[in-house]
């Protein structure tokens, strides 16, 4: 099982990461909050405040993570080659 699928960079989740300091990923079916929170601090080395989850119409489900203010979400995503 894997928890983290891939990030999201569509224009809700720019506008998210340079507003609220929030990351947007698809993540597996059964992965819940806690271990998208552990997942995306041992991938980045950073601290993560909240994880909400919702599920896509299409039954694919999607983790909204806010980052740590000390930590810029768009450094992440620029690592991650979004931006």
């Amino acid at each position: 099982m894997s928890i983290i699928i891939h990030p999201l960079s569509t224009e809700k989740s720019i506008r998210m990461m340079e507003s609220e300091n929030m990351l947007t990923f698809m993540v597996g079916q059964d992965a819940s909050k806690a271990e998208v929170k552990k997942e995306i601090e041992k991938m980045f080395k950073v601290k993560v405040i909240s994880v909400n989850t919702n599920k896509t119409p299409d039954g694919r489900k999607k983790a909204y993570v806010k980052i740590s203010p000390e930590t810029p979400a768009i450094d992440i995503a620029t690592r991650l080659g979004m931006i």
